[in-house]
C-alpha cells in the first residue's frame, strides 16, 4: 500500500470497535441531508450563507461565526440516528436528547481519541448548532419551516480532569428527530468513515439515495455539482470528481459502488457493487399486510401495481418498521410523487 492511498486508516480495529453495544448498530443517515446539500465541503470555516433550489425545494443555510457545519461534522448526527434507530428496532421510544460517551462515538466513526480528537468534537457540535436552516423539506410528514440548527444544543455531562469529555448530552433539532421517528433513514457503510475528502463523502451519500440497490445512476457535473454544494467552478469541480473516479478505478476505495466519469467527462456514473444489506445477519422480516391497506395504497400511487411496489419496498427496508401499513403507505405515495403515473 502506497502513501497515496485514498483511505484513512482504521484507527480502531474490528476487536476494540465492537467492545461498545453502540457498535452493533448499522450507520444511518437521514435521507433529507443526504440528498440535498445542507453541510460544507470546506476543510476551513466556511462563512458564507448559501441558498439551495431544486425540484420544489429551498433551503437556506446561514453559518455562525464558526462557519458552516461541514461533513465531517455530520458523523455526530449519523452516531445519534444509529443510536435511536437501534433502540427503535429494539421496541425503545426514542429520546430528542440523546447521551453517550465521548469515546464511543470518536472510535464508531474512526476518529482519533486523543486531545486534539476531542477538541475537534467540540467545534464540530458548535458548528451543529450554530448552522441555522429554513427550508420546506419535510420529515415525517411535517413541514418544517422555522429557521433551526441540526442540533438545538450540546452539553458535556461530564469532563475527566485534564478536559477531556467523558459524556456528552445532544439535543437533535424537531426536523433530525421527527426523521428518525419516520425511520426515513438509510444505512451507510462502515467504511465511509475512512474516506478521506470531503467530497467522496458527499458523492457517497448521492449515490446512496440515488442508486442504492439499483445497478447504476447518472448525473451530469452540473447537477451533482448543486448537489454537493461546491463553491468551485464547474471546470474545477469536474476534475476533483474525475481525480476521484481515477483513483476509485486504481482502488476500488470508494464503499458499495463504483465512481466513474464517462468519456464525455459530463457525466458521473455510479455502479452498485452489489453489497448494500448484505452486511446484515439475516433479511428484515416484515410480517404480512392488513388486506385493507392495499386499497389505500392504490389511492396513494394511482394506477401503478401496489403488490410490485410491495416487494421493491420489502427489498428497500433496512429495519422492520413498527407500523408496517403507514411505513408502506409513505412509501407508495413517495413513489408516485417521484415517478408520476406508469
Amino acid at each position: 500500500m502506497t502513501t497515496d492511498y485514498p483511505l484513512l486508516p482504521d484507527r480502531h480495529p474490528q476487536g476494540d470497535f465492537f467492545v461498545c453495544d453502540i457498535m452493533d448498530a448499522a450507520p444511518k443517515g437521514d435521507m433529507g441531508s443526504m440528498e440535498h446539500p445542507i453541510f460544507s465541503l470546506s476543510t476551513k470555516p466556511d462563512t458564507r450563507p448559501r441558498r439551495y433550489e431544486h425540484n420544489g425545494v429551498t433551503i437556506d443555510i446561514k453559518p455562525s461565526v464558526d462557519g458552516l457545519a461541514t461533513v465531517h461534522d455530520r458523523d455526530i448526527l449519523i452516531y445519534c440516528i444509529s443510536s435511536l434507530i437501534k433502540g427503535m428496532n429494539e421496541g425503545k421510544e426514542p429520546q430528542q436528547v440523546v447521551r453517550f460517551h465521548a469515546a464511543d462515538l470518536l472510535k464508531a466513526t474512526n476518529r482519533m481519541t486523543t486531545g486534539r480528537g476531542y477538541n475537534l468534537l467540540k467545534a464540530a457540535m458548535e458548528r451543529l448548532a450554530g448552522t441555522r436552516i429554513s427550508t420546506n423539506i419535510c420529515t415525517g410528514g411535517k413541514e418544517i419551516f422555522e429557521t433551526f440548527g441540526l442540533i438545538e444544543r450540546a452539553k458535556i455531562v461530564r469532563e475527566t480532569r485534564d478536559g477531556r469529555m467523558q459524556e456528552v448530552e445532544v439535543k437533535l433539532s424537531d426536523w433530525v428527530f421527527n426523521a428518525i421517528r419516520a425511520q426515513e433513514v438509510l444505512t451507510l457503510s462502515r467504511e465511509y468513515f475512512r474516506l478521506r475528502k470531503p467530497l467522496e463523502r458527499r458523492i457517497y451519500e448521492l449515490a446512496r439515495k440515488h442508486c442504492g440497490r439499483q445497478k447504476d445512476w447518472r448525473v451530469s457535473m452540473a447537477v451533482l455539482q448543486k448537489k454537493c454544494g461546491s463553491g468551485s467552478t464547474l471546470r474545477e469541480f469536474r476534475r476533483l470528481v474525475v481525480t476521484i473516479a481515477k483513483e476509485d478505478e486504481e482502488y476500488n476505495h470508494m464503499p458499495d459502488y463504483e465512481v466513474r466519469v464517462d468519456d464525455t467527462r459530463d457525466h458521473l456514473v455510479v455502479r452498485s457493487r452489489g453489497t448494500v444489506g448484505t452486511d446484515r445477519s439475516e433479511e428484515v422480516q416484515i410480517p404480512a399486510l392488513d388486506p385493507e391497506v392495499y386499497d389505500m395504497a392504490r389511492a396513494a400511487a394511482p394506477g401503478w401495481d401496489v403488490h410490485m411496489i410491495e416487494q421493491e419496498w420489502r427489498r428497500w427496508a433496512m429495519s422492520a418498521p413498527r407500523n408496517p401499513e403507514m411505513a408502506f403507505l409513505g412509501f407508495c405515495r413517495k413513489w408516485a410523487e417521484q415517478r408520476g403515473e406508469p
